[in-house]
């Protein structure tokens, strides 16, 4: 089946977020997919952005639950529809705002899940071999783990980015913001063994594919920009070899960086800024993380702890 085009509104309103409100490709194309849904949905039944309800609102909510839609999934739908109807009053597309009066979704807070240290020892000592990709392996895992990027950061380096004497890098995050992050001497030692005649300069194509893909700090094996996707799949690789399940993803080494740097006595506004979040309280997640590890070794190894009287 071929797929439904936008309404001239809806792709105002995307070319407006990435104009206006410089989101990044990738946020962009997350609120594509969430309109294209709401549309199909407004099609089926007899309305379009233009004249929708407050009651039709509520019907593609609830309908979204008895599709067995995770609560968040629903949240970050609404959120779009939200700003989609609030951006059409604006520009007078219709004189009033149908989700305005909506009630929005609650989600239960959830608790990250990090990897221990020695987990995390496993899984870059997992990166063995002395072939070009092993080394960008071994890299990507390093400046992972060591700055807490987001996946979609560290693909998007370019050498400029780099200062790996100085051990910093700058990174873009959400709406294009940036922060410039340290990163410690094993991170440093993998990036000189990728940037060294063993590493990137041997994936190095006869002509790029892109002018982007010169700059790029991290090469698939066409030398090529490295994808989300294929980065993803690294990480992927390499904690099955560690032992460490299906469960490890990218996000994952930004929990874990961020709850080690808290475990020995980081301040909270610093890994804030390290790791992008713009409100402390998506920080302070990561304290009850601690918290909880903290609570589970008392439990298991004080003496007294399970002591009944």
């Amino acid at each position: 089946m071929a797929r439904p085009e936008l309404p001239l509104e809806v792709e105002e309103f995307l070319a407006w977020l990435l104009s206006e409100k410089g989101r990044a490709p990738n946020t962009l194309a997350a609120y594509r997919r969430d309109l294209r849904r709401y549309c199909s949905w407004l099609a089926d039944d007899g309305t379009t952005v233009l004249d929708v309800d407050r009651d039709a609102l509520v019907r593609f909510v609830n309908d979204q639950r008895r599709g067995g839609a995770a609560p968040a999934t629903i949240a970050r739908r609404l959120a779009a529809i939200r700003m989609l109807h609030r951006f059409l009053a604006i520009e007078g597309e219709r004189p009033d705002d149908p989700a305005a009066e909506v009630e929005g979704v609650r989600v239960p807070a959830g608790i990250p899940h990090p990897l221990t240290e020695t987990q995390v020892d496993a899984l870059l000592d997992a990166v063995t071999g002395a072939e070009p990709l092993d080394h960008r392996d071994r890299a990507l895992l390093e400046l992972l783990y060591a700055t807490g990027a987001r996946i979609s950061e560290a693909v998007g380096l370019s050498i400029g980015d780099l200062d790996v004497d100085q051990r910093l890098v700058r990174l873009y995050g959400k709406g294009s913001k940036e922060r410039i992050v340290p990163f410690g001497s094993s991170a440093a030692g993998a990036l000189e063994d990728w940037f060294s005649p063993r590493g990137r300069v041997r994936l190095i194509p006869a002509r790029w594919g892109r002018r982007d893909d010169a700059d790029a700090v991290f090469l698939n094996q066409r030398g090529g920009r490295l994808t989300r996707q294929a980065a993803w799949l690294v990480v992927k690789k390499h904690a099955r070899t560690a032992g460490l399940g299906s469960e490890v993803s990218p996000h994952v080494l930004r929990h874990s960086c961020a709850t080690h740097l808290l475990d020995h006595g980081a301040d909270l506004r610093v890994v804030q800024e390290m790791l992008g979040h713009v409100s402390i309280s998506t920080t302070q997640l990561y304290t009850r993380v601690s918290q909880e590890r903290l609570f589970e070794v008392y439990r298991s190894a004080h003496p007294r702890a399970s002591v009944e009287r």
